[in-house]
C-alpha cells in the first residue's frame, strides 16, 4: 500500500453525558471526505481510544468502514496494553475490510527492542494487512529503534511509520537506512522537514478541523516541490501546532476546532476535562489568522 496525502485520525463526537454521538461521527467523516483528505484513521489517540471499551472500538471501526466504503482507505489502530486486545483489534480490522492497520508499542510494559517486535509481528499475522507503525516514546515509553526495524522487516506487511518522537535525527536515519518504509509524519511542528526528507503523507490531528489547510501544505511541498510556499504555509500553521502540541491539551483543541468548523464534538472522556473560556478564546484567534494568512498565500497562486 502506498500512504500518500493527508491522514486524518477521525475524532469520537460526545454527548454531554459522555456517550458517543454516532450521527456527528458519521458526519464528520462525510465533512473530511469532502474536503479531499486521503485516509482516515478509526482508534487512534485523537479518537480517543483509550478510554473506550474494546466493544465501541470495534463497533466504532465498523461505522467508520459502513460510511466511508470504498472512497478513501480507512486505517484502523490496534493499540493497547494487552496483546489480545491488540490482536482483537487487528482481526477485526481485516474482517471488515479496512486497507491497513496502525501499530504502535504497548505504553507502560516498556518492552525491549525484541519483545515489541514480537509483539508487533503477532499483531501483523492476525490481521495480514499492509501495517503503519507509531512511533511515540513520548507516550509509550520505548523508541522503535534498528533492532525493532530490521527485525519487522521480516514481514512485507510493514509499509510505512508514523514518527512522532520529535527527534529529527530520526527523520535522517529513516530516510537515509529506511526507505523501503515510508516515512509518514506524526509530529506536526516538523512537517516541512518530514517533507525535506521525502515523507509523502502526515497523519495529523488538526486536519479534522482545518483539512484544506494542511492539505495547502501537503500540496506545495509534496506535489508541487515549492518549499519557499511551503515555509510561508508553516509558518502561518506555527502558532496552531504550538498551542496544540505545548499547552497538554491536544484532544480539547481539536474538538473544540471542529465546534468552530461547525461539527458537533462535545466534550472529551475522562480523565480530559473541556477547555476552559481563556483556552478556547486563545485557539479561536490562532485559527482565525492562520486560517486568513493561508487563504491569502493560496490566492496568491
Amino acid at each position: 500500500m502506498k500512504f500518500e496525502g493527508i491522514y486524518t485520525p477521525v475524532i469520537t463526537p460526545h454527548r454531554e453525558d459522555g456517550s458517543i454521538d454516532r450521527d456527528a461521527f458519521a458526519a464528520a467523516i462525510e465533512h473530511l471526505i469532502a474536503a479531499g483528505v486521503h485516509g482516515l484513521i478509526s482508534g487512534g489517540s485523537t479518537g480517543e481510544y483509550y478510554t473506550q471499551s474494546m466493544e465501541e472500538r470495534a463497533e466504532m471501526a465498523s461505522l467508520a468502514r459502513e460510511v466511508i466504503g470504498d472512497r478513501v482507505p480507512l486505517i484502523v489502530g490496534t493499540g493497547a496494553i494487552r496483546l489480545e486486545d491488540s490482536l482483537r483489534m487487528a482481526e477485526h480490522a481485516a474482517r471488515i475490510g479496512a486497507a491497513a492497520i496502525l501499530v504502535g508499542s504497548p505504553p507502560y510494559a516498556v518492552p525491549t527492542e525484541r519483545e515489541n517486535a514480537l509483539n508487533a509481528l503477532a499483531i501483523d499475522r492476525a490481521a495480514d494487512l499492509p501495517v503503519m507503525l507509531y512511533n511515540y516514546p513520548g507516550r509509550m515509553g520505548v523508541m522503535m529503534g534498528a533492532e525493532f526495524l530490521d527485525r519487522v522487516g521480516r514481514s512485507r506487511n510493514f509499509a510505512a511509520i508514523k514518527e512522532s518522537s520529535g527527534d529529527i535525527n530520526r527523520v535522517h536515519l529513516l530516510a537515509r537506512d529506511y526507505p523501503h518504509i515510508q516515512m509518514s509524519c506524526g509530529m506536526d511542528d516538523q512537517a516541512l522537514e518530514f517533507f525535506a526528507w521525502g515523507a509523502r503523507s502526515w497523519v495529523c490531528g488538526g486536519s479534522n478541523f482545518l483539512p484544506a489547510e494542511h492539505l495547502a501544505l501537503w500540496q506545495a511541498c509534496a506535489v508541487e516541490g515549492d518549499f519557499a510556499k511551503g515555509r510561508r504555509i508553516m509558518s502561518a500553521l506555527l502558532p496552531l501546532m504550538r498551542v496544540l502540541e505545548q499547552g497538554g491539551k491536544f484532544v480539547q483543541c481539536i474538538k473544540h476546532g471542529c465546534e468552530m468548523a461547525g461539527l458537533r464534538a462535545g466534550p472529551p472522556r475522562p480523565p480530559l476535562k473541556p477547555l476552559t473560556k481563556e483556552d478556547k478564546r486563545e485557539l479561536e484567534q490562532v485559527v482565525r489568522v492562520l486560517k486568513r494568512t493561508i487563504a491569502q498565500i493560496a490566492a496568491e497562486a
